[in-house]
């Protein structure tokens, strides 16, 4: 396992994106925490894609919890319609433009492009239409549909950070509650398993997929 690091990264800029509220928590929630207690300074941009007023409330908490340690987090929220993300990518799109204007994110993470939820494919290929010049970390959504492949970036996540998240998410998500796989086990388990795969001596990582790395030495 090569250990690649991104120590020569100045006050790093960290963009995530989400289809829905909840995913980036789900998806990089760890990873954000991790940053957060190991970076000196650093900028966090949130963008969610699909919300509503109950659901906003919940995210805007949560990801207040696992930036806390960022100088600065910023959080926009959008209103598309949920599960319709296909058939409106135009307005959208015309959303990523502006956020491209507004931010420039040293690193990106979004959704995984493979994933079978409609929304966030056109998320993750928004995501690299626009982003050309980026580091971009797909993450992971544990679902239905049963899409989770074979990830080949992990960050290993400290057992403290991984019971901060997976109880961050209990807490704040109280309206996903009634998901029979919105559950402590769910996350846990996904953790324990890519760390694994990853020798992480903390036993719990986070994995991304990572489409294109340009090298220097």
């Amino acid at each position: 396992m090569i250990e690649l690091g991104l120590s020569d990264v100045v006050r790093p800029k960290i963009l995530c994106l989400g289809a829905h509220c909840d995913d980036i928590e789900i998806g990089c929630g760890g990873t954000l925490l991790q940053l957060g207690t190991t970076l000196e300074e650093g900028e966090l941009c949130c963008t969610i894609f699909s919300s509503n007023e109950v659901r906003e409330k919940e995210t805007r908490t949560a990801l207040s919890q696992l930036g806390s340690n960022w100088t600065t987090v910023n959080i926009e929220i959008h209103q598309f319609r949920n599960s319709y993300f296909p058939y409106i990518g135009a307005e959208i799109k015309e959303a990523f433009e502006a956020l491209k204007l507004n931010f420039k994110p040293d690193i990106v993470f979004t959704h995984y492009r493979n994933d079978l939820h409609q929304d966030h494919r056109v998320i993750s290929d928004l995501t690299w239409n626009t982003f050309r010049d980026h580091l971009i970390l797909e993450y992971e959504i544990p679902k239905f549909d049963g899409d989770i492949g074979q990830p080949n970036t992990y960050f290993e996540i400290s057992t403290e950070n991984a019971e901060k998240k997976v109880d961050c998410l209990q807490r704040c998500f109280v309206s996903q509650h009634d998901k029979h796989w919105f559950k402590p086990e769910t996350f846990k388990a996904l953790m324990r398993l890519r760390s694994i795969e990853c020798n992480a001596s903390s036993g719990f990582a986070e994995a991304f997929y990572t489409r294109k790395t340009k090298l220097s030495f």
